[in-house]
């Protein structure tokens, strides 16, 4: 019988390729793990793993194992947080994965009312980025994923797979120097912006700038580039270019020395809560969907 401890330390050598590094990762020493990995290929009657020196590779049941290794291990999650919530040992426990913007805006309205209603859940937070994000959720490292896509973006991704809980269409907004031209204008057509210096976000805010700026026939010149939402607007308000960020991004930054306008034609992004389908019934999960939905609601008033 296949136990989930051992599933986790194969995740955890094939992901770290050593024992030792393993050990570190879980907490445990290098001879426990090795314990555990023989245990492991004893239970499946097949060598998982192929030592050589210093290197570690898997075998071809090794790579079937460890590719359905995350969806055992987050059905195994679902039951335990359903049993332990319907048996009133716990309250819950989940693990949050937001970009930015969201975790700025969205997640600490969400987590408070959380809290307030539900203050033996346990939330923690990492931020990531889509489509790293969405990845998170699916290889079982997290139980819910704030994520976006632009509306009409080539290349989409699909959540077929996925339990998608819809939040708010965030609006891009353009962002000029204070004492731009076009600075008093409120509302700018991007190819108004084509003979300027650009300072572009995250890589796929990136990609979709320069998607929509060829829509409006030209490629926009960019002299910088940063994840950081206030270097950003600094790089604005310092004269050095301009910018299109989301409206969300502007709500957690106060753009000093730099002008927001609406822009047209308008270019939207979909913000969205996802999760697996066994961790949906998870009580704890449910609720954090449900007050996320709530916050977004609220920013959208």
């Amino acid at each position: 019988m296949i136990e989930a401890r051992h599933l986790r330390v194969l995740r955890a050598v094939a992901s770290t390729g050593s024992f030792s590094a393993a050990g570190r990762e879980l907490g445990c020493t290098q001879p426990a793990v090795s314990q555990q990995m023989k245990a492991l290929e004893a239970s499946v009657g097949t060598p998982l793993l192929v030592r050589g020196g210093r290197e570690m590779r898997l075998t071809q049941a090794g790579e079937a194992l460890v590719r359905h290794a995350a969806g055992i291990l987050a059905g195994l999650t679902a039951a335990e947080e359903e049993v332990a919530a319907i048996a009133g040992l716990r309250a819950g426990r989940v693990r949050l994965v937001s970009f930015p913007s969201g975790s700025s805006t969205l997640v600490p309205t969400a987590l408070a009312a959380l809290r307030a209603a539900h203050p033996g859940t346990r939330v923690s937070l990492e931020e990531a980025e889509p489509p790293a994000s969405v990845e998170l959720l699916r290889e079982g490292d997290c139980d819910v994923a704030l994520a976006f896509r632009y509306e009409g973006a080539q290349g989409a991704e699909e959540w077929d797979d996925l339990v998608v809980q819809p939040l708010l269409r965030d609006r891009l907004v353009g962002l000029v120097p204070e004492r731009h031209r076009l600075a008093q204008a409120g509302t700018v057509a991007i190819g108004d912006l084509a003979r300027e210096p650009w300072i572009a976000g995250c890589p796929r805010c990136r990609g979709q700038l320069v998607e929509v700026c060829e829509g409006a026939g030209f490629t926009p010149r960019i002299d910088f580039a940063t994840d950081d939402y206030p270097a950003v607007v600094g790089l604005v308000g310092a004269g050095l270019g301009v910018a299109v960020l989301p409206q969300l991004a502007i709500e957690s930054v106060r753009p000093r020395h730099a002008r927001v306008l609406t822009l047209e034609p308008a270019v939207r992004r979909e913000i969205v809560a996802l999760t697996l389908p066994d961790l949906a019934q998870v009580p704890a999960v449910a609720a954090t969907l449900e007050q996320l939905g709530r916050a977004a609601a609220r920013q959208q008033k």
